[in-house]
């Protein structure tokens, strides 16, 4: 979903968002790293993670938590299934990752699921990135 989709999707659903509630928005490590083709991307991401920062501040005295997940490279179907498909790209990019492996579905669906959970209502306008430690 490009910027203008999670600005406004957010708007229409406020009303129905619980006062303690949380929002998610879904960036991507592109923001921290480059990768050729992708500028126009990773700059609509970065907007993202700028509007999580102002919707938590906006939104606080719902105390509704607002963060931003980035991930890193995902065997998902995220530009055409590349890393997923392509054996040497997948390679390639678990050799830029500490824990030696491209990141899946689950790995980000974990993440989320703990931003929700209630054990985690403290944390608020963070930008978390789930890559396995890509490029550090």
């Amino acid at each position: 979903m490009h910027f203008k989709g999670v600005f406004f999707l957010t708007q229409a659903l406020l009303p129905l968002i619980a006062d303690g509630g949380r929002i998610v928005n879904l960036s991507s490590g592109l923001t921290r790293m480059s990768y050729p083709g992708y500028g126009a991307y990773a700059a609509v991401k970065g907007a993202v993670e700028t509007l999580t920062l102002y919707m938590a501040k906006e939104l606080g005295s719902r105390g509704i938590a607002v963060n931003t997940v980035a991930p890193g490279a995902i065997e998902t179907d995220f530009g055409g299934g590349v890393v997923r498909d392509d054996e040497n790209l997948n390679k390639a990019f678990a050799q830029m990752t500490a824990l030696g492996r491209v990141g899946v579905p689950d790995d980000i669906g974990s993440m989320i699921a703990s931003l929700l959970a209630p054990a985690n209502r403290w944390v608020n306008a963070q930008r978390i990135e789930v890559s396995g430690g890509q490029i550090i």
